[in-house]
């Protein structure tokens, strides 16, 4: 069951592929931020892209996120020698696609390019400016690409690299005149800072684009999902009110939702759903954040240590390595603490999508959901030791 943001698609669509005149600069990229989970991807694949290409757009994609240990830049281009492969193949998918909403005939039997796919992107190869440059001026048509969970692109230098050349490439196409189409970017990823970083900071290849908070699910949402499931819950159907509230404190996360109304599903007749709803969603969105949190606990008291700090100096550049850094961690640890073994620990949580790099020794935290969570908990814990007796310590 997936519920369809058709109007909203339809909206983007309409601003980036035919902007008005105050939309324009959707041209120079487009970021957008929300936490992990709450159906960016989702309406990424069932909504915008088919509403792009019904308005005659090439759309390529691409999840950092789904290979978080690979390289960046190597998925980016990876996913554009695929797409400019597909493209080549006559009767394909994508060519089927062009050919039912464009006029255009070029490239019925397949597109040529005059270059070989496999340099595409890299060192002395052909440059993603030239690359695309051609693609547009056969298709005659707009081309968005989508880099979903892009701040993992942040932290290397072929990353840095690999946007700079997008940059290039937006810039090589979009001001030539009567340009036959366009070169769109959109980027979308789970860390908020992270994202704006991208468009706000003099040394980002996109600074100066646009930057929007996603638009999370709403009351639209809620009423959709009560009228499914009003025949299973009857009497124990909360009120949308309700439902909405207890939608928001579990992050807006439809997966979160969806474990709350089976929960009330499971209460005895009569029961009142409104008054059990708050309680079960501020349940579910802790037990959400543990899950997380467990991760980091089941990697030993070190890589506590060290989560700990990220998330209180938010990842600066040198903190997580210095001899303080290494003094404090030998202080929570209760042993002395190496530098390669700082960097170990690191290694595992970045593996395990708890940690990002973001530049040469500066991690920052993935998930700003789990980076709250986490901090609350640091924050109770230390209330509870200032007000509880040493005594009672002790035995707790």
């Amino acid at each position: 069951m997936t519920y369809r943001r058709t109007t909203l698609a339809q909206e983007m669509a309409q601003q980036l592929l035919q902007p008005s005149f105050l939309d324009t600069s959707l041209r120079s990229g487009l970021f957008l931020s929300g936490q992990r989970r709450v159906g960016k991807t989702t309406f990424l694949a069932t909504d915008l892209i088919p509403a792009l290409e019904e308005r005659g757009a090439i759309v390529i994609y691409v999840d950092l996120w789904s290979q978080p240990q690979a390289n960046p830049a190597d998925l980016v281009h990876d996913a554009i020698r695929r797409s400019l492969s597909e493209l080549q193949i006559p009767g394909s998918g994508i060519l089927q696609k062009l050919r039912r909403v464009s006029s255009i005939e070029a490239g019925a039997a397949g597109f040529k390019f005059g270059f070989k796919l496999a340099d595409v992107g890299k060192e002395g190869g052909v440059s993603l400016a030239h690359a695309f440059k051609e693609l547009i001026d056969q298709a005659q048509t707009n081309v968005v690409l989508i880099v979903d969970e892009v701040q993992h692109a942040l932290g290397g230098a072929e990353g840095d690299n690999m946007l700079h050349a997008l940059k290039a490439t937006r810039d090589a196409i979009n001001t030539r005149p009567a340009t036959p189409g366009y070169f769109l970017f959109i980027g979308t990823g789970s860390h908020r800072a992270r994202v704006q970083e991208l468009s706000v900071k003099g040394n980002q290849a996109f600074n100066g684009a646009v930057t929007h908070e996603f638009p999370v699910l709403g009351r639209d949402f809620i009423e959709y999902i009560l009228h499914q499931v009003q025949t299973q819950l009857g009497a124990k159907t909360p009120s949308i009110a309700v439902t909405e509230e207890a939608f928001k404190r579990m992050g807006s996360r439809p997966e979160e939702l969806m474990k709350a109304l089976n929960v009330l599903r499971t209460l005895p007749q009569g029961a009142d759903a409104d008054e059990h709803l708050p309680t079960i969603a501020q349940s579910l969105g802790a037990a959400a954040a543990d899950v997380e949190l467990q991760k980091i606990e089941a990697l030993g008291p070190l890589a506590e240590a060290v989560f700990s700090r990220i998330c209180s100096i938010g990842g600066s550049v040198k903190g997580g390595f210095t001899a303080d850094a290494l003094k404090e961690y030998s202080v929570k640890t209760g042993r002395e603490v190496t530098t390669q073994e700082v960097q170990s620990v690191i290694g595992l949580m970045t593996s395990a999508n708890l940690l990002m790099r973001v530049s040469h020794g500066h991690y920052g935290v993935t998930d700003s959901f789990v980076e709250k969570a986490w901090m609350a908990r640091l924050q109770a814990d230390q209330l509870w030791r200032s007000d509880t007796p040493p005594d009672q310590k002790a035995t707790a």
